[in-house]
């Protein structure tokens, strides 16, 4: 793949222009641009024509004929890029596609939120503590945890340690995903093991025993296909950082179109999806898949109006809806928005966050979310698609592969006076493994009854 940066200078910059929500402010420009200079030098993390595969996919969960298990961290931290912490959260993303593609029987497109989900959208620019007065902390893509003043200036050099991070990431990802370590039958295991020592994990044995006879049964025929020892697993993140995905956005050499090569696909998040400003124009340049976070304020028309500027082709597998309402809103909320999409002839896949509109703060301080609150989005989510006979096309959620006490509840329950144990995000709280184990399992069975 050769790329002419010249062309990928001016074709991707068009947003410039535009008004651009939750952009950091750099003290000084003179270094954001020799950092830019640098990016557009590196090498892409992902290859064009793997965002077309993911496309292609999407397509088939756009048809309803795939399920997708999108899932990662809130925000990644520099200092999280140990061969552990990524393995753990890929095994657990792995026995959550192995139970959910048994279980309902469909092909399941995995995507980690991983390999560049280093920055984040917040809601005040500043952060107050005992008088003093700083900016807030945007991941580690733009300046420190730490509440000093040193630490919370953006610094444009973070912006290196995010590609060379995301790239020692993906490195091992697809070593673990291509070598073996994905392998069908040691994926199972440890979903054995999982029902065997978990509290929860009882609740899901016959399932497990159901997997370990389908197994069985091909093995005694003779067979073992290759699809069983390698797993396809996709990146993504969201697209907020403009100048970063700018420098990482480049002319493909087969088809002369632009891609973000930064991940195989890139969400605008609820923040920034301002029609008519520069993360929409952003997105409509590129041909990567592209989602759209629609929190509980999205009316049918600003999704349609969505349609008309990213998807014009109406080309299956270009579009998701990442709908986040809450479990209080869903089942009012999306209806119209399913219906009117659907009636228009647009093919999008339909995507349930159940982890944002959820989140509230405990008597402690942390912010944290009920697990049951996430499960109760996730059966309004399929009840509405149910009654209007579409597709439920998967589910987008913020988990670790570590036994972190950030959310409430679950089978292993965690309660609120537990959540200082190992409460260890640097944003938003997360799903631990039997969390999301449990999660899988649970939606599994609604898929079936769908």
């Amino acid at each position: 793949m050769t790329v002419n940066a010249k062309t990928s200078q001016s074709a991707g910059n068009t947003w410039r222009d535009l008004p651009a929500a939750q952009q950091p402010e750099y003290p000084d420009p003179e270094a954001l641009r020799a950092v830019i200079a640098d990016l557009e030098s590196y090498p892409p993390l992902v290859f064009a024509g793997e965002c077309d595969q993911l496309r292609a996919r999407m397509a088939a969960v756009a048809k309803g004929e795939a399920f997708l298990l999108q899932g990662g961290d809130c925000a990644e931290a520099f200092d999280g890029v140990s061969a552990d912490q990524i393995r753990n959260k890929l095994k657990t993303l792995l026995q959550m596609g192995a139970v959910l593609t048994y279980a309902a029987s469909v092909p399941v497109v995995k995507v980690g939120r991983i390999a560049g989900q280093y920055s984040k959208p917040r809601s005040k620019p500043t952060e107050t503590r005992d008088g003093v007065t700083l900016p807030v902390y945007r991941g580690d893509s733009v300046n420190g945890f730490d509440f000093t003043e040193a630490s919370r200036i953006p610094d444009p050099e973070r912006l290196k340690r995010m590609y060379h991070a995301s790239a020692s990431t993906l490195n091992l990802v697809r070593a673990f995903t291509t070598g073996g370590y994905a392998d069908l039958r040691q994926v199972h295991a440890w979903n054995q093991d999982f029902v065997r020592t978990s509290p929860s994990g009882q609740r899901y044995e016959q399932l497990a025993r159901e997997i370990d006879n389908a197994l069985n049964f091909m093995h005694a025929c003779g067979a073992d296909p290759e699809e069983f020892k390698t797993v396809e697993f996709y990146s993504s993140h969201e697209a907020l950082l403009l100048d970063y995905e700018t420098a990482l956005t480049r002319v493909d050499s087969r088809t002369g179109q632009l891609y973000d090569v930064s991940a195989h696909m890139v969400w605008i998040g609820e923040r920034t999806r301002q029609l008519d400003h520069a993360h929409i124009e952003f997105a409509s340049r590129i041909r990567n898949p592209i989602g759209i976070k629609l929190g509980p304020t999205t009316t049918a028309e600003e999704a349609l109006r969505y349609i008309e500027r990213l998807d014009p082709e109406r080309e299956p597998g270009r579009l998701t809806f990442i709908v986040r309402m809450g479990a209080d809103k869903i089942r009012d909320k999306l209806p119209e928005l399913v219906e009117k999409v659907t009636a228009s002839g647009a093919t999008v896949a339909w995507v349930t966050d159940p982890m944002h509109g959820n989140t509230f703060e405990a008597a402690s301080g942390h912010k944290t979310r009920r697990f049951d609150d996430v499960l109760d989005e996730v059966k309004g989510f399929f009840e509405v698609h149910k009654a209007l006979g579409t597709h439920p096309g998967g589910i987008h959620v913020e988990l670790t592969g570590d036994d972190v006490t950030e959310c409430v509840g679950g089978g292993d329950e965690i309660f609120v006076d537990d959540l200082h144990q190992r409460y260890e995000t640097a944003c938003d709280p997360r799903l631990n493994r039997s969390q999301s184990l449990d999660l899988a399992f649970l939606v599994a069975e609604m898929y079936r009854d769908q």
